[in-house]
């Protein structure tokens, strides 16, 4: 039988309210991250943050590497001073997160950036953030929905070639795309909803596939970890 690919998902490190009977800090991840990557044919590893300079020797363990959702890239990343309305700086996660990007980029291991993933792939390799927009969250905790039309000849179209309706819940974007990504999707106010990048397999999504039954974009990193 054919080795199964493991696919490491950055997780978070949040103090945790109740843990039965614990209230202390703990490594999170909202179950539908693993539950995608196993339903697309992978098996998933939580990877909670660590110092970034293990990220290497982790990645190289992986066959495919996916960094999720969660709060709002450090704005002094891509040289802005904060908006009232940014997250407070997560500065550890940010830290983990961008090495494990670097590691995932020079060593060629698939990679795909979920909403806060596909921001901080942007601001890494040199991009910036929309630090506050309106409409594309229904209500605190409640995901949205909104049309997502792929750019022809991306790859990102090639996977989805149609106009989609998907799960989302951010309320930053990427502004200025990073030079070597290009935008291969867009939501109907113009807002840029995918990236990617024409060496390797790399690919970033603005929405949460993770609370959707599409499984085209994690199939895809799951048949490339292959």
């Amino acid at each position: 039988m054919a080795n199964v690919p493991l696919v490491g998902i950055s997780t978070y490190l949040e103090p945790a309210v109740r843990w039965r009977v614990w209230e202390s800090e703990a490594a999170l991840l909202p179950v539908g991250y693993p539950r995608l990557v196993q339903r697309a044919g992978g098996i998933a590893a939580m990877l909670p943050p660590d110092a970034p300079s293990r990220a290497a020797a982790t990645v190289a363990r992986l066959d495919a590497l996916v960094v999720s959702g969660g709060p709002d890239v450090d704005p002094a990343l891509y040289g802005a001073e904060p908006h009232p309305r940014t997250d407070p700086p997560a500065r550890e996660r940010d830290g983990w997160e961008t090495a494990l990007i670097d590691a995932a980029l020079s060593a060629g291991v698939p990679l795909l950036g979920i909403c806060r993933g596909m921001q901080l792939l942007n601001v890494v390799l040199g991009g910036t953030l929309v630090q506050h927009m309106d409409g594309h969250v229904k209500a605190p905790g409640v995901f949205g929905q909104h049309t997502v039309t792929p750019v022809p000849g991306t790859r990102y179209a090639s996977l989805v070639p149609e106009p989609a309706s998907v799960p989302t819940y951010h309320h930053q974007a990427v502004d200025r795309v990073a030079p070597g990504l290009v935008a291969s999707a867009h939501a109907e106010d113009g807002t840029v909803e995918a990236v990617e990048r024409s060496e390797g397999w790399t690919l970033g999504v603005q929405w949460h596939p993770e609370m959707g039954d599409d499984l085209r974009v994690m199939r895809a990193l799951v048949e490339a970890a292959s």
